[in-house]
């Protein structure tokens, strides 16, 4: 199976340029998402991108892996714009990820879990997850993705 990771950050990205390896921009988060994909027997593939409705529907529509995985741009600053960049390409929902990833952060970060707006949804039959970009969101997002990855894989083909 192939992941493709897409890291969505402004800052990161006008520091390090376009890269294909978190090592090479510094991205923790972006690591943690690779070795886990890794270590599941799976491929994961980065791609670092700026904030923006542009170029993360860009990255959405032009994969050809079997899912996608956004970290980054799911927060209410201005610049936070992975959701809505998106949503309106999702042919279904998938609200109970959200609803178990915020469940889950609370019990690490408490009520500050409600500030995330992680999503997932399916564009062309290919799962797409919205991560926050720290690195433990990217953990437990990672994980509660691989665990139920293959499931969701068989229904949306169906």
């Amino acid at each position: 199976m192939i992941i493709d990771v897409v890291v969505a950050s402004t800052s990161r990205y006008n520091s390090f340029g376009t890269v294909t390896d978190p090592d090479r921009a510094e991205d923790l988060s972006g690591k943690i998402i690779l070795e886990r994909i890794s270590r599941a027997g799976h491929t994961g593939k980065y791609q670092l991108l700026p904030d923006g409705i542009e170029p993360i529907q860009q990255a959405v529509k032009s994969s050809t892996a079997d899912a996608i995985v956004i970290c980054g741009g799911t927060g209410l600053t201005r610049l936070d714009q992975t959701i809505e960049a998106v949503e309106p390409l999702f042919e279904k929902r998938l609200p109970g990820f959200g609803e178990i990833f915020r469940w889950q952060s609370m019990q690490e970060v408490g009520t500050r879990a409600m500030l995330t707006r992680a999503t997932a949804g399916v564009h062309r039959k290919r799962p797409v997850f919205c991560l926050p970009g720290s690195p433990a969101a990217a953990r437990l997002g990672i994980e509660l993705i691989l665990a139920e990855i293959e499931h969701i894989l068989k229904h949306v083909a169906e």
